[in-house]
């Protein structure tokens, strides 16, 4: 078995198709054709199912990709480690967030020290970033959602109550505190199902007693900000994201609930090598918050 049938292999599992694999690869469609039965043959067991030039992996192909793909994960993980101890790699980190509000204050601060750094950031449900995490696909992910796992690494950074941001004119605008169950007739605009903060939100609200009517679902907090500011619904958010938007929500609630908070983290794999870029800012995340 050679890496470039690996390659062919992930290439032919993204397209399902081996013309369109073919072309996509520079080479011949029957090459390709007789790379992967080669490597059909290697592994014992058909990747795929065949249908004319169409083709879709199999179970036994989805699972054999997860590891292809750890193959060149680690390769890629050995690529910058070598180049870090070189001097020769490009200052990147690669940061998933699902707090994306706290960036701008955080990389700026960082950026002052280090403005040769190079960052990209993904926003993804908490499982999502999760696997990203464990692939080495990304370097760090600052989340409110612990993550844990084998050979992960999450350190809690603050920990801030819920608040309801109200809208101006509405009934509870002008109130200190409010009970959960006060809120059980209410509209409100969220993140989507499976992000974590939302389904946090809802098993409290269920805990208490109803399920919340969310009108309008959203990936991004500052979409629900925009929404809520024309009037459609409430919001939750954690006091420290409410807090950089006070002036765009100048009414927010307490919830008389001791339980309803969230604790902001930040989550590392301690498996796959993180570059000297990522590592101190990885170190500054942590001191910036201890020094609050």
């Amino acid at each position: 078995m050679e890496l470039l049938q690996l390659h062919y292999f992930r290439i032919v599992a993204q397209y399902e198709h081996m013309t369109k694999a073919a072309e996509a690869l520079s080479i011949a469609q029957p090459s390709l054709s007789k790379t992967i039965s080669r490597l059909e043959e290697h592994v014992g067991v058909p990747l795929f199912e065949r249908q004319g030039r169409s083709i879709k992996l199999n179970a036994y192909g989805a699972a054999y990709l997860k590891h292809v793909e750890r193959v060149f994960a680690e390769l890629e993980a050995g690529k910058r480690e070598v180049l870090d101890m070189a001097g020769l790699a490009k200052r990147s980190v690669l940061l998933a967030a699902s707090i994306s509000n706290v960036l701008p204050e955080l990389l700026s601060a960082f950026l002052e020290r280090h403005p040769q750094t190079h960052f990209r950031q993904v926003l993804e449900p908490t499982a999502v970033m999760k696997r990203m995490l464990e692939d080495g696909e990304i370097d760090l992910c600052l989340t409110t959602a612990p993550i844990e796992g084998e050979g992960l690494e999450w350190r809690g950074l603050r920990t801030d109550a819920i608040v309801l941001c109200v809208p101006e004119h509405h009934p509870l605008a002008g109130r200190e505190r409010v009970s959960l169950i006060e809120l059980k007739e209410e509209a409100f605009i969220g993140q989507r199902t499976g992000y974590w903060f939302r389904d946090l939100t809802d098993q409290m609200c269920m805990k208490a007693g109803f399920k919340p009517n969310t009108v309008i679902e959203v990936e991004e907090s500052d979409a629900i900000v925009n929404l809520f500011r024309r009037g459609i619904g409430l919001a939750f958010l954690p006091e420290f994201s409410w807090s950089k938007r006070a002036h765009l929500l100048p009414n927010r609630v307490f919830i008389d609930d001791a339980e309803f908070k969230v604790t902001m983290g930040l989550a590392w794999s301690k498996r796959h090598y993180m570059s000297a870029a990522a590592s101190e800012f990885r170190q500054f995340v942590i001191d910036y918050y201890a020094a609050l």
